[in-house]
């Protein structure tokens, strides 16, 4: 008898997971990233709170479902933020590297694949970005110039996948990843923690 009884939970459940995704994106689009809180995606979807939690452990969660982004990315952006500020610039870069290299898509692609519009997708792409990097990073200097040093980091890491998986310039795409941390992980330290340049 139980036998019997597992599919249609199964099937209970993975229809309730459609509904609690096609949620998601009509109001993550209605209402962007901030805007947009698990409770009304679970009453938009007729299902509890604790079921979204369920399925996908946090908001970044739902959201990278949401759009399809790797189910790798929420918890590698948490990985940047669980040491000190003296290495974080080594985190970034191989976060960012290691995950854009065992992707098989393009990465802006990977990112925005399933969003209703592109201009709709880079948008919550930016909040996205600001909310859960940016803005944490400005929040952890805790420095006057802090948002500027934070951008001039976006700066670096956007450079760097470009170079590496867009344009695909050779001695960047065919690098180490270790060799690329070394190199380019001193730089986004520098840009947070170095001494700022001081007027003439």
């Amino acid at each position: 008898m139980a036998e019997h009884a597992r599919p249609g939970r199964w099937r209970s459940g993975a229809e309730s997971k459609q509904r609690i995704l096609q949620a998601a994106r009509e109001l993550f689009g209605q209402h962007g990233y901030g805007g947009t809180t698990v409770r009304a995606i679970a009453t938009a979807a007729e299902v509890d709170p604790a079921m979204v939690f369920y399925f996908f452990r946090t908001k970044q969660g739902l959201f990278a479902a949401a759009i399809e982004m790797s189910g790798d990315v929420p918890p590698a952006i948490e990985s940047i933020f669980a040491g000190g500020l003296d290495t974080i610039g080594e985190r970034i870069v191989r976060t960012l590297l290691e995950n854009l290299d065992k992707s098989d898509r393009t990465p802006l692609v990977m990112l925005t694949r399933s969003a209703p519009t592109d201009e709709q997708s880079r948008a919550l792409l930016r909040e996205f970005i600001d909310r859960e990097i940016t803005h944490r990073l400005a929040a952890m200097l805790g420095t006057p110039d802090a948002a500027l040093r934070a951008g001039m980091v976006n700066v670096q890491i956007l450079g760097l996948a470009v170079a590496r998986y867009i344009v695909k310039i050779d001695a960047i795409a065919s690098s180490s990843i270790d060799d690329l941390v070394a190199q380019f992980g001193p730089l986004v330290q520098h840009c947070l923690t170095g001494q700022p340049t001081q007027d003439p």
